[in-house]
């Protein structure tokens, strides 16, 4: 007798899976009422400490940069490096203009020595963009962090320290930390605005 012969079996393809459901998020505080809790906190730091009182003003603007990077930790790791390393080179970029001084008026009441130092100086922050993802990802905190640190330069925002009265030349870069301070300060105020949310799952 010969065997008989039998098709394999077909085996079925598994079901595709069904795609997870997001969760959906509900808010136990409005953001309203958030956003009020964290500038009524802010504010004694801004009133209360002297002549460390801080610059509100910057932290303001790097709490709108965690909003706009998502408001997630993740924004963190952007708005950080990228705000620090501007406002560091921008202290650096403003100090140059002092070696430069020797070069001949541009204008009536212009330095050249400001235009060769700001133009030497942007256009290495820009250019060093194409090499590091986070100042490009973080753009928004990587700009800020110039014109937040020029800001503070040129209205004189910082603490009156005596380092500064005795070594002028260290004032760009002191600016710089103040403005990279207020600016983390900022960004940690945009987390706790949304950590205050407690934002909880709604179940069907």
């Amino acid at each position: 007798m010969s065997a008989t012969l039998t098709e394999p079996e077909v085996q079925k393809a598994p079901a595709p899976a069904k795609p997870k459901k997001e969760p959906v998020m509900k808010e136990t505080i409005p953001l309203w009422l958030a956003v009020a809790i964290t500038v009524a906190i802010s504010l004694p730091f801004g009133t209360y400490l002297g002549k460390y009182n801080f610059s509100l003003w910057i932290s303001f603007i790097a709490w709108a940069e965690y909003f706009a990077l998502g408001a997630k930790p993740a924004a963190l790791k952007i708005i950080f490096p990228a705000f620090a390393a501007s406002s560091i080179w921008t202290g650096f970029m403003v100090w140059l203009i002092t070696p430069f001084s020797g070069l001949p008026k541009l204008f009536a009441q212009g330095d050249l020595a400001v235009q060769v130092a700001f133009f030497i100086g942007v256009s290495i922050m820009v250019y060093c963009m194409k090499f590091f993802k986070t100042f490009q990802v973080g753009s928004l905190a990587y700009f800020n962090g110039m014109s937040m640190t020029l800001a503070v330069i040129f209205t004189g925002s910082t603490p009156k320290l005596a380092l500064v009265a005795a070594h002028p030349q260290s004032a760009t870069f002191v600016a710089a930390l103040w403005a990279i301070g207020m600016g983390w300060f900022g960004a940690i105020l945009g987390w706790f605005n949304v950590a205050i949310l407690f934002p909880r799952e709604v179940r069907d």
